[in-house]
């Protein structure tokens, strides 16, 4: 009788053991949607994405209300390997459960979208004209003369539909208020296109000249032969009567 109280004793325990490391597993399951950040890797490097992609995906995800209350502290991330794409065109890639980064316990039910298409085109480089970009008027009395840029010609890179209609690049705003004599500035050079990046150069010296403005000549009075002819002729009229 004495070892068979202490069987039931150690059975009572071992219950009572099991029933509190368990409870986090018999906690109730619920659903929820939880954004995840779409992140396209891999892009060779002869190769960009030149449509516009979501930034984001919706994850409807299964799991106990703790975990998924833990995952709400937590950075998702949609990751989809492109490095197996080598030619431009068209694509469409499908995000699957496994490219999103959830913990074990919980459980991907659905993606949305769960279909990306998007455009990549082949990297292009090309050297064009560097404009100096100037901004604003001198004071009254004073004229700006055509600005040029040393060096005045940038190599860029980018989609090849963009890089082959691309005549020039500017360089940042010069700004001209207040400018009463020629200058000399160093500026960036700059691209209108996220797509278009500029590799060289970086910046560029830009002279600008600025000449007080000079008035209209005054005539010579010995050209004005109309008013000779008027009055030698008024004089021989005059000597007649």
């Amino acid at each position: 009788m004495k070892n068979l109280g202490l069987k039931v004793v150690s059975i009572v325990l071992a219950c009572v053991v099991w029933f509190i490391v368990s409870a986090p597993r018999r906690g109730r399951v619920r659903e929820r949607i939880v954004t995840a950040s779409l992140s396209l890797v891999g892009v060779p490097s002869d190769l960009v994405i030149t449509t516009d992609i979501p930034s984001s995906v919706a994850v409807r995800v299964r799991g106990r209300v703790q975990e998924l209350r833990s995952l709400a502290s937590q950075s998702l991330e949609a990751s989809a390997d492109l490095s197996q794409i080598n030619t431009p065109g068209e694509v469409e890639i499908t995000i699957r459960s496994q490219h999103i980064n959830v913990p074990e316990e919980i459980e991907v039910v659905s993606i949305q979208p769960n279909k990306i298409r998007f455009r990549i085109e082949q990297l292009r480089q090309r050297a064009v004209t560097i404009r100096p970009f100037l901004v604003g008027d001198p004071p009254g009395g004073y004229l700006v003369g055509e600005a040029t840029a040393s060096p005045d010609r940038a190599l860029v890179s980018g989609p090849a539909s963009q890089i082959l209609k691309l005549d020039e690049v500017a360089t940042e705003r010069i700004i001209m208020t207040g400018r009463t004599a020629t200058f000399v500035q160093n500026a960036a050079v700059v691209s209108d296109s996220p797509l278009v990046r500029v590799i060289s150069p970086i910046t560029t010296q830009v002279t600008v000249p600025v000449l007080a403005e000079v008035g209209p000549n005054v005539p010579d009075a010995t050209t004005d032969t109309t008013g000779t002819d008027e009055t030698t002729e008024t004089t021989d009229t005059t000597g007649t009567q």
